[in-house]
C-alpha cells in the first residue's frame, strides 16, 4: 500500500447542516451583502521564500557560461522546498492575529489560510470589513470570490502511443512512472478498476517527492488510496459558507458524486487494458495517456453548484505543496476577470506560483466556442487546450419500408436484419384517450401504464425526444424501461421540432433503438409513418399500421480519415487581454487534443450525465476531456526529461504539433453550432493554436524555447499600470526588474502581434536538448505582412542556444487577422513549427485617436 498519511474527518452531513445554519443565525443582523473575499498579504509565500534559499545555494548554473547565479529553467526547485507543518501553523496564526486586530469584536469567518503559493486567506465578511482589511499595511490585495465551472478506449491508438511514445519508454507498463498528476475537479471514485494498484506485477512505489494525504470520511473510507491514487482531499468551505452545499449530492469528501472528475482522472492516467462495458455491451479496453503515473485528487467542484475560486485556489496551493508534477484543471471561470488584465486573477496568479516551483499547468480552453475571443484560459504560463475530434465515431440508422435510410445516434444493437418491424407511435398505442389528458407528455414514453401492450408487443415503438430530455425531466432510460415492459422489439426516438441545434452524443441503449437527432429527418420518419396509416372512413380510427422499418444498430465503431477537426464548442482566440476585449500578444489556445466522444471511467454514483447513471464508463465531450489528455502526455515528457521546466514542456508539445488530418489535408474547424460538419473551414491558430498534439514527436523536439518565472514577471510588470497589482499578488516589486518586456517578446513557441504599427522586431531563443545539428529556417508571412528571419541557417551544439531575430513589416492597412508560420528543419530529422498571427496591420503612422 505504500506510505500513506490519512486525515480523518468527522464531517457528516448533519454536521454541515448545523454549521451553515449557525452561520446564518450569527449573521442575521449583518450587512446583507456579506460575501467571501480572498485576501493576500505582502509577505512572500513559502514557495517564493524557499526558492530564494535555493538561489543563494546555487553554485553551478547551466553550461551556457552564464555567471548570473540564477537557477537555469531546466532545474526546477523540487519539493524539498515544501513548507513544514510548523511553518504552516505559524502562517495560520499570523492570519488569525491580523483578522482579530483589523476587525476587533466584529463577526467574521476565516475559511482557508493559504501559505505555500499564496500568502493569504479566504474570509467571510461584509464590504466595510473588506475595506478595513485593504487599509492594513500588511495587506496587499482584497478580491471578491467568484464562481467557476467544469468546462478513453481509442485515443491512445489515434495518438500513436503504443508504437510511439509508450514504446520509447518501455511500453505501457512504465509509461509515466514516477510522475504525480494533480487534478482539480469533482473528485474521484476510488473503487474504479482504472485506479487500482494491483494490475501489474512490476513494483509501483509512491514517488518520494510526494507528501500528500488521503482524507478518510464515510464516503471515502480508509483504504481508498493506494499506490496509484496517492492523495485525495476536498475543498468546499466557500460553498458551505454560502449555504449552498448539499451534502447528500455533493459529498463532503473526495468522493465523486458527479462523474466528471473520475472521467478526467482516467483519461490522464487510468490503468491500461480496463474493459469498457456499458449497457451490457463491450466497447473495447480503456487506458489513460500515462497509465503508470500516479493520481492526486483535489476536489473543488461539485454537481449542484460548480465551484468557487477560494476553494480552487486552496486546492492548487495544496497540490503544489504536496509535490505534484502536473496540475490539470478542466475548469474555467464563469466570467472574464475584471481589472487591467485578465492574467491578474487569484487562480492564474496561484498557478504562476505553481509554475515557479516547477509544476506544469494545463487548463481546458472552455466550451464557449465557436465565436472569436471566447477563450476562458488566458495566461502564458498556463497550457491551454482546445477540443478536437478523433477518428472513431459511432453511428446508427433506420431503414424504412420505402427504402429511405435515416441516420441517427444510439449505442444500441440492431433489430433482426432479415425482417421488417411494424412502427407504432406512442400516441396511437394508448389504452384509452384519457391518457393524453392526464399526461401531455405521453409521447415521451415515460409511463408504461398508459399503453396497450398487445398493440406494441413485437413492434417498434416511436417516442418523442423533447426539451424535457435535455433538461433531465424525461430520460432515455425510463423510455427504454417502458419499451421493455411493453415487450417492444425496439424503440425509435424522433426529435421534437422545438429542440433546435441540439448536438446529441451517442447514448447507451440496452435494446434495439435509435435516436434521430435531426428535426428534418424526424419529419421524414413521421411523414412516412402517417402516410402509411389506414383509417376507417367513418370513425377515422386506425385500422392498420402500414409503416415498417429495421434498425441497423450502433455498437460498431466507424473510422474516418477526416480527423482531427476542431469542435464547434471549443473556445477560440484571440486571447482577450482585458475585460474590454483588447487582444493580447499571446496565442490561445496552445493546441488542440482529443475531446469529443471520449470513453473514460465513470463514478458509480455519477449524475453529471443521467444516461450513464449506474455505469462504470461514460462517453463525454468537451475541452474538459482534452486537457487531461495533455496532462498525461506531459507526464511522459516529464518522465523522459525530469529537469524540464514547465515552459520547456509547453515548447515540446507546441513546436511538434501537427497541422494535418489523417488524409494529409489541413485540419478543419467547425464554425457553427447547428450542422457543424456542413459549416467548416481550415483551422487557424486562433482555432487550434500550434495544431493537433503529436505525442511521439513531443518526446524528441530537438530544440526548446524556454521561459522562466522572471520572464513572466517582466512581462506582467510591462503591462501599463500593473506595478501595484503585481506587488499585491506576488509580494514582489517591479522595481526589482531592471527591464520589462511586452507579451510578444516572451520566448513563447508562437508569435502573436495584436497591433502591428508599421514594423516590429521580436526575438526567439532556442536551446538544443539533442545532439549537434544544423538547422535551416523557412517561413510563410501572414497576409498583409512582409517578414525576415535571421539567421536562415545555423549549427547548434548540444546544450547551446541560438537567437532568431524576426522582423515584421505591415504592407497594408487591415484589421482582419492573418496567419503564417516559421519552420525549423534539422539535418538529423527534427522539425519545429512556430505559428504566427498578426491582427491589426498599419502600414503608415497613425495617432492614438
Amino acid at each position: 500500500m505504500g506510505n500513506f498519511h490519512c486525515l480523518f474527518l468527522v464531517l457528516f452531513p448533519f454536521c454541515f447542516g448545523f454549521f451553515v445554519n449557525t452561520l446564518s443565525q450569527e449573521d442575521s443582523g449583518s450587512d446583507a451583502s456579506t460575501d467571501i473575499y480572498i485576501v493576500t498579504l505582502k509577505q512572500a509565500p513559502a514557495a517564493h521564500q524557499f526558492e530564494e534559499q535555493l538561489r543563494r545555494q546555487a553554485r553551478h548554473p547551466f553550461h551556457n557560461g552564464s555567471s548570473s547565479g540564477r537557477l537555469n529553467s531546466f532545474q526546477k526547485p523540487r519539493n524539498n522546498s515544501r513548507s513544514h507543518s510548523s511553518y504552516r501553523s505559524y502562517i495560520s496564526r499570523v492570519h488569525d492575529s491580523l483578522l482579530r486586530r483589523a476587525l476587533r469584536g466584529e463577526k467574521y469567518l476565516k475559511l482557508y489560510s493559504y501559505h505555500y503559493l499564496v500568502n493569504g486567506f479566504a474570509v467571510f465578511i461584509n464590504p466595510e470589513q473588506a475595506k478595513k482589511l485593504s487599509r492594513r499595511r500588511e495587506v496587499a490585495n482584497v478580491v471578491m470570490d467568484f464562481s467557476v465551472r467544469t468546462a478513453t478506449t481509442h485515443t491512445p491508438q489515434f495518438l500513436g502511443l503504443p508504437k510511439g511514445a509508450w514504446s520509447q519508454g518501455g511500453g505501457f507498463e512504465t509509461a509515466g512512472e514516477g510522475i504525480v498528476i494533480g487534478l482539480i475537479d469533482t473528485g474521484i471514485d476510488p473503487t474504479h478498476p482504472s485506479f487500482a494498484d494491483d494490475v501489474s506485477e512490476h513494483s509501483y512505489p509512491v514517488p518520494a517527492h510526494f507528501s500528500g494525504i488521503c482524507e478518510v470520511t464515510r464516503e471515502f473510507p480508509s483504504g481508498s488510496c493506494n499506490r496509484k491514487l496517492v492523495g485525495a482531499r476536498h475543498f468546499a468551505a466557500s460553498a458551505i459558507t454560502r449555504g449552498i452545499f448539499n451534502s447528500s449530492q455533493d459529498y463532503a469528501s473526495p468522493f465523486d458524486g458527479d462523474g466528471h472528475g473520475t472521467h478526467t482522472a482516467s483519461v490522464a492516467a487510468g490503468n491500461h487494458g480496463i474493459p469498457v462495458v456499458v449497457a451490457g455491451h463491450h466497447f473495447g479496453n480503456a487506458s489513460g495517456m500515462a497509465p503508470r503515473s500516479h493520481i492526486a485528487v483535489y476536489k473543488a467542484l461539485y454537481k449542484s453548484f460548480g465551484g468557487f475560486a477560494a476553494d480552487v485556489v486552496a486546492g492548487i496551493d495544496q497540490a503544489a505543496q504536496d509535490g505534484v508534477d502536473i496540475i490539470s484543471l478542466s475548469i474555467t471561470p464563469n466570467r472574464r476577470p475584471p481589472g487591467i488584465a485578465t492574467f491578474f486573477n487569484p487562480i492564474d496568479m496561484a498557478l504562476l506560483s505553481a509554475v515557479k516551483t516547477g509544476v506544469f499547468v494545463v487548463q481546458a480552453a472552455g466550451n464557449t466556442g465557436p465565436s472569436p475571443k471566447s477563450m476562458s484560459s488566458f495566461s502564458p504560463w498556463i497550457f491551454t487546450v482546445g477540443a478536437a475530434s478523433h477518428d472513431r465515431s459511432y453511428s446508427n440508422s433506420i431503414i424504412l419500408g420505402n427504402n429511405v435510410t435515416i441516420p441517427g445516434a444510439g449505442l444500441a444493437p440492431g433489430t433482426d436484419t432479415d425482417r421488417m418491424y411494424t412502427l407504432i407511435s406512442a400516441v396511437h398505442a394508448l389504452c384509452n384517450e384519457s391518457a393524453v389528458a392526464n399526461d401531455m407528455y405521453v409521447s415521451e414514453c415515460q409511463d408504461s401504464s398508459y399503453f396497450n401492450e398487445k398493440l406494441i408487443q413485437g413492434n417498434l415503438l416511436i417516442c418523442s425526444y423533447s426539451i424535457r430530455f435535455v433538461l433531465g425531466l424525461s430520460t432515455i432510460k425510463q423510455a427504454l424501461e417502458t419499451s421493455k415492459n411493453l415487450s417492444a422489439a425496439g424503440v425509435v426516438f424522433y426529435m421534437d421540432p422545438f429542440v433546435i441545434g441540439f448536438q446529441l452524443n451517442p447514448t447507451p441503449l440496452e435494446m434495439p433503438g435509435i435516436i434521430i437527432p435531426s428535426p428534418e429527418d424526424s419529419k421524414i420518419l413521421l411523414q412516412y409513418y402517417n402516410s402509411s396509416l389506414e383509417r376507417n372512413g367513418l370513425t377515422r380510427k386506425i385500422v392498420r399500421f402500414g409503416a415498417v422499418a429495421t434498425i441497423s444498430g450502433g455498437l460498431k465503431a466507424n473510422y474516418s480519415i477526416t480527423a482531427p477537426k476542431v469542435m464547434y464548442y471549443s473556445a477560440r482566440g484571440p486571447d482577450p487581454e482585458d475585460s474590454s476585449l483588447d487582444d493580447a500578444d499571446i496565442m490561445k489556445p496552445n493546441l488542440v487534443a482529443p475531446g469529443n466522444m471520449i470513453w473514460a471511467a465513470w463514478s458509480s454514483l455519477g449524475t453529471d450525465s443521467i444516461e450513464f447513471q449506474g455505469e462504470s464508463f461514460a462517453m463525454m465531450s468537451g475541452t474538459s476531456m482534452a486537457a487531461p489528455h495533455i496532462a498525461g502526455l506531459a507526464a511522459l515528457i516529464k518522465q523522459k526529461f525530469p529537469h524540464f521546466s514547465p515552459a520547456a514542456i509547453i515548447s515540446a508539445l507546441s513546436t511538434t504539433a501537427s497541422l494535418h488530418d489523417k488524409s494529409g489535408g489541413p485540419i478543419m474547424a467547425q464554425r457553427v453550432y447547428a450542422d457543424p460538419d456542413v459549416n467548416q473551414s481550415p483551422a487557424t491558430p486562433f482555432d487550434m493554436g500550434s495544431g493537433f498534439v503529436d505525442a511521439t514527436s513531443a518526446l524528441d523536439p530537438g530544440l526548446i524555447l524556454d521561459s522562466t518565472y522572471d520572464d513572466y514577471m517582466s512581462f506582467l510588470c510591462g503591462i501599463n499600470g500593473s506595478g501595484p497589482v503585481v506587488l499585491n499578488y506576488t509580494g514582489q516589486n517591479c522595481c526589482g526588474y531592471n527591464s520589462t518586456i511586452g507579451s510578444a517578446d516572451l520566448n513563447l513557441p508562437s508569435i502573436t502581434i495584436a497591433r502591428l504599427n508599421q514594423s516590429k522586431t521580436v526575438e526567439r531563443t532556442v536551446t538544443n536538448i539533442a545532439g549537434n545539428e544544423t538547422y535551416k529556417i523557412g517561413w510563410s508571412a501572414p497576409y498583409g505582412v512582409s517578414m525576415k528571419v535571421t539567421p536562415t541557417r545555423f549549427f547548434i551544439g548540444m546544450g547551446e542556444k541560438q537567437v532568431m531575430t524576426i522582423i515584421f513589416n505591415a504592407t497594408m492597412n487591415q484589421s482582419v487577422a492573418s496567419f503564417g508560420k516559421i519552420g525549423l528543419f534539422g539535418d538529423r530529422g527534427h522539425k519545429l513549427g512556430i505559428p504566427l498571427s498578426v491582427i491589426v496591420k498599419l502600414s503608415y503612422n497613425t495617432t492614438n485617436s
